[in-house]
C-alpha cells in the first residue's frame, strides 16, 4: 500500500505563513529576450503559429493578441479594410519588437502586421509573448500592441456598404 501523500499546502512557504522567496529579476538575460518574428506581410496571419514559435521551456505563460477586422466603426457598417505600409514598415516593426523585448522581462516575442485587402474577421495584427509569469507576458503583449499601433507606418482605408471609403487616422 502506498504511503499517504503529504499535505501539498504545508510544503509551500507562501501557504504555510512563511514569506514567499524573492523573485530573481535577473533571471532573463538580454540574450534570452528573443525576437522570434517581426514582420509586415501580405499573407494571412495565424496567431496560434506565433504562440508556438515563442514557446519556451522557461515560459510559464504565453500571451497572444489578435487584432481582427470588425464589421463596424463609429456606428457605420464596414465591409472590408485595406492596409497600406510605408517601405520602412518592416524595419520599424523590427525596431519596435526589439525595443519592447529589451525592456521587458520576457523570454520571446513575435509580432506580425498584415497589409493589403482584408475581410471581416481577418487578423490584421498578431502578437505573441512568452515569459516565466503571466503578468510580464500580459504587460509586454499590451506594450507591444500599443507601440506597433503608435509607431508602425501603416495606414487603414475602410470600405463601406454604399461603395464609399475612408482613410482612418491619416494626416
Amino acid at each position: 500500500m502506498a504511503a499517504p501523500r503529504p499535505d501539498a499546502t504545508a510544503a509551500h512557504p507562501a501557504l504555510d505563513g512563511a514569506p514567499a522567496p524573492a523573485r530573481d529579476s535577473s533571471r532573463v538575460s538580454p540574450a534570452a529576450r528573443t525576437v522570434v518574428r517581426a514582420e509586415v506581410t501580405r499573407d494571412a496571419i495565424d496567431p496560434a503559429d506565433l504562440a508556438r514559435e515563442v514557446g519556451r521551456a522557461t515560459a510559464g505563460a504565453v500571451v497572444t493578441f489578435s487584432g481582427v477586422v470588425r464589421d463596424h466603426d463609429l456606428g457605420r457598417a464596414v465591409t472590408g479594410i485595406e492596409y497600406v505600409a510605408h517601405p520602412s514598415a518592416p524595419d520599424v516593426m523590427a525596431a519596435v519588437v526589439a525595443d519592447v523585448a529589451a525592456r521587458s522581462d520576457v523570454d520571446a516575442v513575435a509580432a506580425v502586421h498584415r497589409i493589403g485587402d482584408l475581410g471581416i474577421g481577418d487578423c490584421a495584427l498578431a502578437v505573441a509573448v512568452a515569459a516565466a509569469h503571466r503578468a510580464e507576458a500580459f504587460e509586454a503583449a499590451s506594450a507591444l500592441v500599443d507601440e506597433v499601433k503608435h509607431r508602425l507606418p501603416v495606414w487603414k482605408r475602410q470600405e463601406f456598404p454604399d461603395g464609399t471609403d475612408e482613410w482612418v487616422a491619416c494626416p
